[in-house]
């Protein structure tokens, strides 16, 4: 066998292996499996394990990392296409406005208030420790939330009230809108870093990157369902969705330049577009969809240690580093909760809805670890890699009491009942019923 070959197998197995075990220690702690993963990938990483130089028990070198790479993109496809599954036209027509309203204006205020923050931290510390197009950029994947984590705690405590009906689209629809603040932002700190401050680098290839990402990822989409129907089986159902997911993935790689336009794709939003459209035109997408997420756990657990390995420590030495996350953190923080109780009052929630609303939003991991990916993959160097370690460090807190957080804010609002509750409503039940 090759050596490189050997070394990308072996590399893949121990992380698998590394990610499986962490979640097994952080489960007594009640800690999602995802803070295992990256804690998992940080122990194997270069800074740990790999310092040892032994192969087989770490990663020695970040090349070593990267070489496995590509898990990351493919696994993105996957989370976007999931999160395109909430946009069932079915279930749009319940929610309403409330979640419409609600989605768009937290993200949209998570953005401004961490932009604000930055941009002021910038001037203070200068081009060299905080470039304004970095600002740009954190401010935009503040917008995103952690579907899967919100969504695990909803489903382990069985919550179930007005609360929930309206957290979990507008968990999905805040992914969607964060992908198009963050497609935006990305063009505009490309702008601020060429020097070309002009309409088409700023609004038009933004514009243009978006509206070809949701059309080829919505024909995509359409293709799929079609072709769903000559398949029976549900094995070759599936794996027609995997190929198109996929298939998704390597088209929005393809870029070019026509007239002065770049005009090139977002993986994310082709996924979830293609998420989308396959959800509302297969009959039978709900079983494929739950079907493939099971089939893609190891791809999700490679994706986060591999995520954890990529931390770059050597950024952390510098004070003013550590600095910009907590501010990231703190100023994030509260345009999740102001921004969802504002937008909640607008819209005339209930009390509870709009008191405890934000603090279920805090939880952020897959869609901002992607982001960062994104980032990092359009040449902005070292400023991608800090981007990239100031959204690790973020999604750690976060997935560290992001999650502990909104069972607490889903008990208080009435959501999550005490299991004494839950055993006097049944016996109650089974009165009535005699």
């Amino acid at each position: 066998m090759e050596p490189n070959i050997m070394k990308t197998l072996l590399g893949i197995s121990i992380a698998l292996m590394a990610g499986l075990f962490m979640s097994r220690v952080v489960k007594p702690l009640k800690l999602p499996a995802v803070t295992g993963y990256l804690v998992a990938g940080i122990l194997i990483g270069p800074y740990c394990l790999g310092m040892l130089g032994v192969t087989g028990i770490g990663f020695t070198s970040h090349t070593e990392v990267s070489a496995l790479s590509f898990f990351n993109d493919i696994a993105l496809g996957f989370i976007a296409f999931a999160i395109g599954d909430e946009f069932r036209i079915s279930q749009l027509k319940k929610t309403g406005k409330q979640a419409t309203v609600i989605g768009v204006i937290q993200a949209v205020v998570a953005t401004l208030l961490v932009d604000a923050a930055l941009i002021g931290l910038h001037f203070i510390l200068g081009e060299d420790k905080l470039p304004l197009s970095t600002a740009v950029i954190l401010g935009a994947i503040a917008s995103a939330t952690a579907p899967a984590a919100t969504l695990m705690v909803v489903k382990q405590y069985k919550a179930k009230g007005k609360l929930t009906d309206l957290l979990l689209p507008i968990v999905a629809l805040d992914d969607a809108v964060g992908l198009i603040i963050f497609a935006v932002s990305l063009g505009a700190a490309k702008a601020m870093i060429s020097g070309e401050f002009n309409i088409i680098s700023i609004i038009v290839d933004p514009i243009v990157e978006i509206i070809g990402s949701l059309v080829i990822g919505a024909i995509i989409g359409a293709f799929l369902s079609f072709s769903e129907k000559f398949f029976f089986s549900r094995s070759k159902r599936q794996a027609i969705v995997v190929t198109a997911i996929i298939f998704a993935v390597a088209v929005s790689k393809m870029h070019w330049n026509i007239g002065g336009v770049h005009i090139g794709f977002s993986p994310l939003l082709v996924c979830m577009m293609l998420g989308t459209v396959f959800c509302n035109m297969c009959e039978f997408s709900a079983n494929l969809m739950e079907k493939t997420d099971r089939w893609t756990a190891p791809l999700f657990i490679l994706f986060f240690v591999l995520s954890g390995s990529e931390l770059e420590f050597d950024v952390f030495s510098d004070p003013a580093v550590i600095g910009i996350g907590v501010v990231y953190i703190i100023f994030r923080s509260l345009g999740k909760y102001f921004g969802a109780r504002l937008s909640a009052g607008l819209v005339k929630c209930e009390p509870n809805i709009k008191k405890y609303l934000g603090i279920t939003l805090l939880p952020q991991a897959g869609v901002a670890l992607g982001m960062s990916i994104t980032v990092l993959n359009s040449g902005f160097g070292e400023d991608g890699i800090m981007i990239r370690n100031i959204v690790l460090f973020g999604v750690l807190i976060y997935e560290l009491f992001g999650p502990m957080m909104t069972k607490i804010a889903l008990t208080k609002a009435g959501d999550i009942r005490p299991k004494e509750h839950k055993e006097k409503v049944a016996l109650e039940k089974g009165r009535g019923e005699h």
